[in-house]
């Protein structure tokens, strides 16, 4: 019956390329959909934990009610007890001290006179060779022009900053700002490479200095603006990230001291709560939307193809095949119809996925004033639930156009069917 059926179904094409055509290309926009969230919320997440919330992050407590304005005064004092205490806790993940700040760069003239000057936001961490840091930032590879700094007071600026500082490689850049106990603080520079991370919110207004040098013009011996934690393999693990920050503040929850450590996830900084919360639940609210869509569009098919085979179905009878048995076969020419169109469906949302994934898509040009750290190149990313994600709503929602469209055949009367064969 089934060999019957497909056999059939392959010869007469006006009764089987339509409903393939709308599965496949229904199930290839399903399946590019859940890749392209999978790939843009993983870059929102490896962006936004590199450079802003690690994993999980560790603060003041007084700190974490001003973060937005990142007060180098409200920093951790003691910061290697601290480290040591988290690294007992949990020591299969990584903890590196991070400091983001703020002034203004002075690029002097030949007379010494200013030439450019700006305002930008500064970030240093260990940049030493064998820095976990120095590799989880990706900082050889983002390297531009120049190098990386090898020496003391050396300095890497955004490609975007560098444009609009007007400097060249060997340059001296002065730093102004204040220090962690709020007294001035200024430092000369030598300017020694360009960096490009892809995102514009870094490479246009950022500069990058190492750990001690950041300690030494804030005046931060010992102390750390903020703690960052990372997973073993920098993986982001929702579960465990909860339970690792469960577990700090629980242990320190006794300690009523308003500069006593803290830790957030990564999913309580930065607005990313509701980024994640949504795409999670978007995925299956597509699903369940296209199911009804398909399911609309093909019950439509169907009573168009069911009015066209009244004649077949005529015949059918007379030769005394039964009602139940022609909506029996209906079912499953829809369910062969199904599955082809989603295996046609899925190869072609899977390359669709993996051109992005390769190849992107460059929004630097709407990205330009954004101050969310997010990549400049889109992305989407071929994942091993792609492989059967489009299979349920296109083969389910073929079978149920055709339950719905062939409801009509037990509405139809032998004789009218006669009739119309011309008997």
């Amino acid at each position: 019956m089934f060999e019957f059926l497909f056999k059939g179904l392959i010869r007469d094409k006006s009764r089987s390329l339509l409903p393939v055509i709308v599965v496949g290309l229904g199930v290839s926009l399903s399946v590019f959909f859940v890749g392209y969230m999978k790939g843009a919320l993983g870059d929102v997440i490896e962006m936004n934990a590199r450079f802003g919330t690690g994993h999980v992050k560790v603060m003041t407590r007084e700190y974490i009610k001003n973060i937005s304005q990142k007060p180098l005064d409200l920093s951790i004092y003691d910061a290697s007890d601290v480290i040591a205490d988290l690294e007992d806790k949990f020591p299969t993940m990584d903890w590196v001290k991070r400091v983001s700040f703020g002034g203004i760069l002075d690029v002097p003239n030949e007379q010494g006179q200013t030439k450019t000057q700006g305002i930008a936001g500064g970030l240093a961490f260990d940049m030493s060779e064998n820095s976990s840091d120095l590799k989880r930032m990706k900082l050889k590879e983002s390297i531009k022009k120049g190098r990386l700094p090898n020496a003391p007071f050396e300095i890497l600026l955004g490609e975007g900053l560098a444009k609009r500082m007007k400097v060249k490689l060997g340059d001296n850049i002065t730093y102004f700002g204040t220090t962690m106990d709020g007294s001035m603080s200024f430092q000369n520079f030598k300017f020694v490479g360009t960096i490009g991370f892809g995102t514009s919110v870094l490479d246009d207004k950022t500069f990058i200095i190492s750990l001690k040098d950041a300690e030494y013009i804030l005046d931060m011996d010992d102390a750390a603006q903020e703690i960052f934690g990372f997973l073993p393999n920098d993986t982001y693990d929702e579960e465990k990230v909860q339970e690792v920050k469960t577990i700090y503040n629980a242990s320190l929850k006794v300690n009523k001291d308003e500069f006593a450590p803290e830790m957030l996830a990564l999913r309580d900084q930065n607005g990313l709560a509701y980024m994640l919360d949504m795409s999670a639940s978007m995925s299956s609210i597509f699903t369940v939307f296209f199911i009804i869509a398909m399911s609309i569009v093909l019950w439509n098919t169907g009573l168009l193809g069911g009015l066209r085979r009244y004649t077949e179905f005529g015949i059918r009878i007379a030769i005394g095949e039964s009602k139940k048995a022609i909506y029996k076969s209906l079912i499953l020419e829809a369910l062969v119809v199904g599955v082809i169109g989603s295996a046609l469906g899925t190869l072609l949302g899977i390359l669709c996925t993996y051109y992005l994934q390769e190849v992107g898509i460059d929004i630097s040009s709407m990205m330009g004033q954004s101050n969310m750290i997010m990549s400049n190149i889109i992305r989407a990313q071929v994942v091993p639930q792609q492989l059967w994600i489009g299979f349920i709503p296109g083969v389910c929602a073929t079978v149920l156009g055709a339950l719905l469209s062939g409801r009509g055949i037990f509405k139809r009367q032998t004789s009218t069917l006669f009739n119309e064969l011309g008997v």
